[in-house]
């Protein structure tokens, strides 16, 4: 099902981050590079919701944590991998 939805339908312009002090721009970068990563690692055949789901919900952990600014991006690749593989337990 995911050919039904398009990534860039769920990815951040500078101005939809709110305020992070100066750092709006790396801070969308950022969501947007974890949000491609959660997209490749989600299967094709997913329900739409549960990709919906999954993928705004990267944005309802992060959002205001300042981990998005302080930790390692590989750290930050981590968390996104095993956010996603959780998610899908919890859907099959």
């Amino acid at each position: 099902m995911k050919d039904l939805l398009n990534v860039q339908d769920y990815l951040f312009a500078v101005q939809d981050v709110g305020d992070w002090e100066g750092d709006e721009e790396h801070v969308a970068e950022t969501l947007n590079d974890l949000i491609h990563i959660a997209w490749d690692k989600i299967p094709n055949d997913l329900d739409c919701e549960s990709i919906d789901e999954i993928i705004n919900g990267i944005w309802e952990h992060l959002r205001g944590d300042l981990a998005v600014l302080e930790a390692d991006f590989e750290e930050l690749i981590d968390w996104v991998i095993h956010y996603v593989d959780s998610s899908l337990d919890e859907k099959m």
